[in-house]
């Protein structure tokens, strides 16, 4: 039984939300391919649902951390999408100054502490922060995002044990989109069910249908209010799937034009839109006025990452240790 309603409200907001996401993914990539963008990229189209599931559940004190793909994590978490793109554009203005890129966002006024390259590596920070909120006697929780690569780093097991030992309020969510960087789990591991992996530890764990945001909100919305209570932690297994390839120069040689258009049908923005349609929650107007609001706040965001001065060369020094007079940075 969900303790948070699944309202009219709910759904125009996960419309929304996953739109923006979608659209500011699509003009992301356009921008990449114009070399506006350089590094890496790794985009989210297909599994927006994950992260509109959560959203609904979540507080803004709840904070989230995840791997590299990582832009609709910041979106979901309230970073502004201005800050967002001037940040993958490198400039000043970026949520990390222009520093982190595509990879590396952080937000710490939104409760987004990253985007992290080492895979894997944000587990065990995840449950950092939670034990954080224990230690302060606070009932916020931490949502940490992985893929389904990462959970064959020891990092996890080691997490795992430690989060349950000392019941972290903490979600650990793998988002199993099949095939890590281009290799299928089938191939990758002996436990296709990864959801499993976290039962030895003691931790309530099961897989959810990542594509469908009720889904997710359901058992977003039991991990968390678990987590609150002081019952530790949860692992859940999103099964979902991305629309693009791993990263920008993936070619996708690993999967079939068949299996990638069976998920296209099943598109967590066409199911939420049709829901909403049906249930005659909105009319046309409503999702055209919707669509041209999402594309002034791309537009806008592109337009001041444009126009967002380069970090000043002095600032290499800076944000590199808390010590403001550190004796061994030199300019």
């Amino acid at each position: 039984m969900s303790s948070i309603e699944i309202t009219k409200d709910t759904y125009l907001m996960w419309y929304e939300s996953m739109l923006l996401m979608r659209k500011f993914e699509e003009k992301t990539g356009q921008l990449y391919g114009q070399q506006k963008i350089r590094g890496f990229c790794h985009l989210y189209i297909g599994q927006e649902a994950v992260l509109a599931g959560a959203m609904s559940v979540m507080r803004h004190e709840d904070s989230m951390i995840t791997a590299y793909r990582d832009h609709a994590h910041a979106l979901a978490k309230g970073t502004h999408p201005n800050a967002i793109m001037a940040e993958m554009y490198g400039k000043a203005t970026g949520c990390s100054k222009g520093k982190g890129g595509s990879m590396h966002m952080f937000d710490k006024e939104n409760h987004f502490y990253g985007g992290h390259g080492i895979v894997g590596g944000q587990i065990p920070m995840g449950a950092g922060v939670a034990f954080a909120e224990k230690y302060k006697g606070t009932d916020n929780v931490n949502i940490a995002y992985m893929g389904d690569g990462a959970v064959r780093q020891g990092a996890l097991t080691e997490t795992f044990n430690m989060a349950a030992l000392w019941k972290l309020p903490v979600i650990f969510v793998c988002e199993n989109n099949g095939y890590a960087m281009g290799t299928s789990v089938e191939r990758t591991t002996i436990q296709t069910d990864i959801y499993k992996l976290g039962l030895p530890y003691g931790i309530p764990s099961s897989p959810v249908d990542g594509m469908d945001p009720v889904a997710v909100h359901n058992a977003m919305d039991e991990a968390i209010s678990r987590a609150r209570r002081g019952e530790g932690p949860t692992f859940l297994e999103m099964r979902t799937y991305r629309f693009k390839g791993h990263s920008m120069s993936d070619p996708q040689k690993y999967r079939t034009k068949e299996e990638l258009e069976s998920y296209k049908a099943k598109d967590p923005i066409e199911v939420v839109k049709l829901a909403i349609q049906k249930e005659g929650y909105a009319n046309d107007q409503w999702f055209e006025e919707i669509e041209a609001k999402i594309k002034a706040q791309v537009d806008e965001a592109v337009k001041f990452a444009e126009e967002s001065p380069w970090p000043e060369a002095s600032e290499l020094y800076t944000d590199v240790y808390v010590q403001q007079d550190y004796p061994y940075i030199r300019d």
